[in-house]
């Protein structure tokens, strides 16, 4: 897993955002986890994943970029249309590539 330099934390998730990151990395964290990142494919514009996902070897291979984490998949939600609704107020389109780059340079 590779993680974003400006990591977007959920509502939920912020009081317990350094306990949660550190669970993640022990692969400790719980199903009630989940994490954002940039899409697998062409269709999405961000893909929400439980973060006992990322532990099967699949995903440990992919080597991921994680953008965000949440606890509970409504805060995951929430947290990805905040990032969609950045994204698009930045670049005036659905390119996460080119925002996370304009981000980078900021």
């Amino acid at each position: 897993m590779i993680w974003y330099d400006h990591l977007y934390v959920g509502e939920k998730a912020k009081k317990h955002r350094f306990s949660i990151i550190q669970s993640i990395r022990q692969k400790k964290a719980g199903s009630d986890i989940y994490v954002i990142t940039p899409p697998s494919n062409g269709n999405n514009i961000l893909d929400i994943y439980p973060v006992t996902t990322l532990y099967q070897e699949y995903y440990e291979k992919k080597n991921m970029l994680i953008l965000g984490i949440a606890s509970g998949y409504q805060d995951a939600l929430t947290l990805a249309g905040r990032i969609v609704d950045q994204m698009y107020r930045k670049t005036g389109a659905f390119r996460i590539g080119e925002f996370l780059e304009e981000e980078e340079n900021r």
